[in-house]
Parts: C-alpha cells; sequence; structure tokens
C-alpha cells in the first residue's frame, strides 16, 4: 500500500493515518529509501489548502462513522441499506488513511466489509435488493474488496478472496452476452443486457483491473474489450466522451472515459487527452445533476492526466468542494437525482474526489 502523499507536503502525517504508517515512511527515510525529488519546475505545494483538505475529509469521516448502522452498513436515503452505499462509504474511509486492522476504526471497517459478504448471492451477485441497475451495486462492491483485499494480507482476507473472485465472474459473464458489435465489450444495467452503456461500464473495468492488479484472474482480453468500447464512446475527433457510442459528451461521462483508459495503462492516449480539454472548457457546477458522481470520475481522471490539467480543474473542484461542506461534515447535493439519495452519498463521493492526492487506495494510484 502507499503510504506517502505524492506531490504534497507529507510532514507530518495526516491525524487518520495510523500510526504504523508513519512509523513505516520515517523508517524509509532514515534508511535512505527516499521518493524521488520532484521535478523542480513543479508547483509548490498549497499547504494551506492542503491543510483545509485534510480537515474537510477528517470530518467527513467523522460524520460517516457517525451514520454508519449498528450492522456496519451505511444507508441512502431513498434506497435503504444497500451494498453500493456500503462500499462507497467504505472506500471513503480508506482513501482517507484509515485501513483494515489498524486503529480505532478497525471495528467499523470490519463489520461494514463483512455487511458486504453477507449480501453476496448465491449466483455471486452483490445486491441487497432488486433494482433497474444491478450493475452498478455490483460494480461498486467489487471494485470495494478489490481495494480491501490488496490492502490487507493474503492469508488474513480469504472471505473477500473467495466473494471477489465470485463476483468477478458475474462481471465477465455479462460482458460475454451478445450485443451488437458497437456495444461490444462493456455492460449495462442488467447481467443480461443486450447493449452498453459508460457510466456501468467505468464501475465495472475498475473493478477487474483492481482484481487483476492482486492477482485475481481477469484475461488481458476482457481488458483490451473493455478498452474498445470506452474508445468508442469518445465523441468524434477526440472531444469528450458520451453516454453511449454516438452520444455527445458530457463533464461527467468524460472523467469517466479518462479515468477508465488511464487505469488500464492508456496513458494519455488521444480520446483522454481530448476529453480533459473537454472538462476545462466544460467544469462541473455544484448546482448541476449528478455534480458528486462527476467530481468523483472528473477528480481522479485529471489527477491520472496530471500536470497543468489535473491542477487547473483540482483548483475549481476543491474550491467547490471546500465552501460546500456543512457544519456536521457532511455535503449534500444541490438538486438532481443525487439529492434524493442522501448526505452518506454525497459526502462519500466528496471525499474520494478530494483524497485523490493521498493515493491510498491501489487502484488509484498514478
Amino acid at each position: 500500500m502507499n503510504t506517502t502523499k505524492k506531490g504534497r507536503s507529507a510532514v507530518p502525517c495526516p491525524p487518520r493515518v495510523p500510526w504504523a504508517t508513519c512509523l513505516l515512511a520515517v523508517a524509509l527515510l532514515a534508511s535512505g529509501d527516499r521518493p524521488a525529488i520532484a521535478d523542480a519546475d513543479a508547483p509548490k505545494p498549497d499547504v494551506k489548502r492542503d491543510a483545509e483538505v485534510d480537515r474537510a475529509v477528517s470530518r467527513a469521516t467523522d460524520y460517516l462513522f457517525a451514520q454508519q448502522l449498528p450492522s456496519g452498513a451505511w444507508r441512502s436515503d431513498q434506497y435503504g441499506e444497500m451494498t453500493s452505499m456500503t462500499s462507497l462509504a467504505l472506500m471513503a474511509c480508506l482513501a482517507a488513511g484509515i485501513v483494515p486492522g489498524e486503529g480505532p476504526h478497525a471495528a467499523n471497517i470490519d463489520r461494514a466489509v463483512r455487511w458486504v459478504l453477507d449480501h453476496q448471492r448465491d449466483d455471486g451477485m452483490l445486491i441487497d435488493h432488486v433494482s433497474h441497475g444491478p450493475m452498478y451495486c455490483h460494480g461498486i462492491s467489487t471494485l470495494m474488496l478489490a481495494e480491501v483485499a490488496g490492502m490487507t494480507p493474503r492469508d488474513q482476507n480469504e472471505p473477500v478472496r473467495k466473494a471477489l473472485e465470485q463476483a468477478i465472474k458475474v462481471i465477465l459473464a455479462a460482458q460475454d452476452r451478445p450485443k451488437p458489435q458497437h456495444q461490444a465489450g462493456g455492460w449495462r444495467y442488467q447481467p443480461n443486457s443486450g447493449d452498453s452503456d459508460l457510466s456501468v461500464t467505468g464501475w465495472q473495468l475498475l473493478a477487474l483491473r483492481a482484481a487483476r492488479n492482486i492477482g485475481c484472474d481477469v484475461p488481458a482480453e476482457n481488458i483490451d474489450r473493455a478498452v474498445a468500447y470506452v474508445k468508442r464512446c469518445s465523441v468524434r475527433g477526440n472531444h469528450g466522451f458520451g453516454y453511449q457510442p454516438g452520444d455527445g459528451a458530457t463533464a461527467v461521462r468524460s472523467g469517466t472515459g479518462i479515468l477508465a483508459l488511464e487505469i488500464c495503462g492508456e496513458h494519455h492516449a488521444p480520446e483522454s487527452l481530448g476529453a480533459a480539454e473537454f472538462i476545462l472548457h466544460n467544469p462541473l457546477r455544484y448546482e448541476e445533476n449528478f455534480f458528486f458522481y462527476g467530481a468523483y470520475y472528473c477528480g481522479l481522471g485529471m489527477f491520472q492526466i496530471g500536470g497543468a490539467s489535473w491542477e487547473t480543474s483540482r483548483d475549481s473542484l476543491y474550491a467547490q468542494l471546500l465552501t460546500r461542506q456543512e457544519a456536521n461534515g457532511s455535503w449534500q447535493a444541490a438538486n438532481g437525482g443525487e439529492l434524493g439519495v442522501g448526505r452518506n452519498y454525497s459526502t462519500s463521493m466528496a471525499v474520494l474526489s478530494l483524497t485523490v492526492e493521498y493515493q491510498y487506495l491501489p487502484i488509484y494510484q498514478r
């Protein structure tokens, strides 16, 4: 697991980082195994903003733990207890540096993971209720299990690995469903859907890539087919990504396309660079629908692009998030579908967006 905040001032360690992590960092420095020196032309860290981010993340995780149910689950306002909501909240805590088996919240993390495992169906699906989009829930929860499995010793997470392997089989089988050529390689709402969209595909691809990174059996051919679908969602001339092939670009979908390609090794693909330009010219606004969904994908995607593109988009995104956090540490969507899902969702997505530079979650490391 990565234990330093790359590109940021890492001393002192943020208050949420387990003490063992700080000791490891000190030991590495003492041994001479130092991180590479940053480029002399790189911008200096914004110490004030970084401190604001750390405080915001700390308040937000306090809020999330206060909202966790005794069962270990987190609920959404609209749907109640959900595997996907629990997985997003759990990943937000992991992204903040609260790791399995360490610190005062070790039991909270363990209960959340166990709750998700207990809601895996016999067919491998990680969902706790029937909805119009079960593959959303499944992809998010599969990604979470892959991240947890990658952050704990292998001999201590056999139940997680077993559930993850079953969940991966569901994703691969859904990808293999017969589809028209322009829809092939992706996923949509149902395991047996005959078409695909970039939104659902993004979660499945993140889950597959994270699982493959820790040694799960995910054939490269499946990743390649998914990448090909993502590229078909690029607007002609590399002007961003649309929901499905042939659709117009949006900032939210452009962030999804960038992140999907970057984590699969397609670094600075023409489609991604064009999408980054689209996002810079069409930045997210807090008042729009799916702001938090977009903050997650655009934040993480633009971080992978790096350089001036990341710095410009980060400044806009962080300013909006930091000024909209409420007194209790939560965030609430301004309007649209996210408003009904509730604060646990918005707060989790905000934390995942703000912690991108921490690089604690393995899948998002550069």
